[in-house]
């Protein structure tokens, strides 16, 4: 005989660190929702589904989200650190990061077209053979960020700083850069800019 598993299903719902631990917030569907002030650093989440959630002011450093649905997810003002993005399920992923620290996260062969990264510390972030065409990085630090066999087609760069992309191993068709930061693209070849 087969057990059936039941599932908590909350939509609609606000959840702020004043009302609800961690560990209250159980595995399920969560739809229409709203994290607020949380700490879930080192959380498990796991097969977790979120659907147009937001997350504003809170911890997600090392959160585990094996095939965990993040779709149409915005974070505010959110600490992503060390996330392995790549763990996520990958059907309709799709999120919106504002004002955030996302330093040592990875993003590996994601296929996140016209994700929106505005204000956000992205060091160390690893985005190989990542699908970002139509991106924006508007006021982000790319210190250290990895671009291998990226695909930038058209994505927003005018905005950004401290990035390194080499021309000849990412593909850049359409992407926009300021005259202030052409030098992100130059690094690769050892040449000095005066």
């Amino acid at each position: 005989m087969l057990k059936t598993i039941t599932m908590m299903y909350e939509t609609g719902k606000n959840f702020s660190s004043k009302n609800y631990k961690p560990k209250q917030i159980e595995q399920g569907d969560y739809e229409d929702c709203m994290f607020m002030g949380i700490n879930f650093s080192g959380y498990n989440f796991s097969d977790y589904r979120f659907s147009s959630c937001d997350f504003k002011d809170c911890d997600l450093s090392n959160v585990k989200i094996h095939k965990a649905a993040l779709r149409e997810i915005v974070f505010k003002n959110c600490k992503l650190i060390g996330i392995n993005f790549e763990d996520a399920h990958p059907f309709n992923l799709s999120f919106r990061f504002e004002d955030c620290i996302l330093n040592h996260s990875s993003f590996y062969k994601l296929d996140i077209r016209k994700t929106v990264f505005k204000n956000c510390s992205l060091n160390e972030v690893d985005f190989t053979e990542t699908d970002l065409s139509n991106s924006v990085f508007q006021g982000c630090d790319l210190t250290s960020a990895v671009f291998d066999r990226t695909i930038l087609e058209s994505s927003d760069f005018r905005n950004a700083s401290n990035f390194s992309i080499n021309p000849n191993h990412n593909q850049l068709k359409k992407a926009k850069f300021s005259r202030n930061n052409l030098s992100g693209l130059l690094s690769g070849f050892q040449i000095t800019i005066e």
